[in-house]
């Protein structure tokens, strides 16, 4: 009991990581990936011919690849040219026998997030490809939990026994546990989010958006992409985005349950920020994207939603047109079955 009152009281300054003012950061854009030309897995797969343009656009852009090795100590550093982080969730093992070839051939970086309950099991990695890969010096093994199940539906303590069950078999099998988190799903809720605060560097979710050293260490975003969201018109759109910078995005608590559904948001941006009455947001209440009713207020932007969200997931997407450079975040809300 002790250690978990003392686990809440150090949450209490969490959010302190971040250097809260308007940076001007071209920012980091993670595009995240699963599975590749596993064409009946539409919705996490990508066909490897795609893939390859996608990353000769990548090259041929103005934009450079981004080394995971040097994210930690770079992050606080505003970058004068936008960069591209490379993800790949889950290790499955189509990744390791049709995109590993090609990126270790043109050394191209990323973060391979490992879920450990499955390795070895049909369908994906074992731990020899997973050192494999994680032995390069522009790779990074990350920690994807143990189950990779729907986490926010368990108790608290069942979260934190999975990720311990997964920091025990990655020192097992790898002698280390990896620095870097990325949720199952992308969801999370206030006491994961700071639970993981504890024992990692930064974390990653399933939000669209472009990281910035203003964001939430531990809600970093990342662009879906895959067969339905991966088209190279799309493709093209979303690496020219750039980040939107905010002071704080409420509300801290992104699992609604029917007290907080719909949430009381609120985005507080910097003073310096120009064109922001140019922002539009769209929001999926009611199962139903539409434009959101907006309002912006002393640098405040707030939507007053249509109802609530509907299970699973709710989400929210704001662009800003900033002479011409678009801006972009998105929220994500896991919304709890009643």
């Amino acid at each position: 009991m002790f250690i978990f009152i003392l686990f809440l009281s150090s949450n209490s300054i969490s959010d302190e990581n971040n250097i809260k003012h308007y940076s001007g950061d071209e920012g980091i854009l993670s595009l995240m990936y699963h599975r590749f030309n596993e064409n009946k897995y539409p919705s996490t797969n990508i066909r490897m011919n795609v893939f390859k343009e996608q990353m000769e656009i990548i090259k041929n852009s103005d934009y450079s690849f981004s080394n995971p090795k040097n994210f930690v100590e770079s992050f606080s550093s505003p970058k004068t040219n936008k960069e591209i982080l490379i993800t790949i969730d889950d290790g499955f093992l189509s990744f390791y026998l049709e995109a590993w070839p090609f990126l270790k051939q043109n050394k191209i970086p990323f973060i391979l997030f490992v879920s450990t309950e499955p390795v070895g099991k049909n369908g994906y990695m074992t731990w020899e490809q997973i050192k494999e890969v994680g032995a390069e010096e522009f790779t990074i093994i990350g920690h994807h939990s143990h189950s990779h199940g729907y986490l926010i539906d368990k108790d608290d303590n069942f979260f934190i026994s999975d990720i311990e069950k997964a920091n025990e078999i990655f020192l097992k099998n790898l002698g280390y546990i990896p620095n870097l988190f990325s949720y199952p799903f992308g969801e999370y809720s206030k006491f994961m989010r700071d639970y993981i605060s504890q024992y990692f560097d930064f974390a990653f979710g399933q939000h669209s958006g472009v990281i910035d050293l203003n964001k939430d260490k531990f809600e970093l975003p990342r662009f879906p992409i895959n067969e339905n969201y991966g088209k190279l018109k799309r493709f093209n759109s979303i690496i020219n985005s750039f980040p939107l910078e905010y002071e704080q995005l409420l509300p801290l608590e992104k699992k609604l349950s029917l007290e907080n559904n719909p949430p009381n948001f609120q985005v507080k941006f910097f003073s310096e920020q120009s064109n922001l009455n140019n922002i539009n947001c769209y929001s999926n209440e009611l199962d139903i994207w539409e434009r959101s009713n907006t309002a912006l207020n002393d640098n405040t932007l707030t939507i007053n939603f249509r109802g609530p969200f509907v299970p699973r997931r709710g989400r929210i997407n704001c662009s800003l047109n900033d002479n011409g450079k678009w801006r972009w975040f998105g929220v994500q809300f896991p919304i709890k079955k009643n």
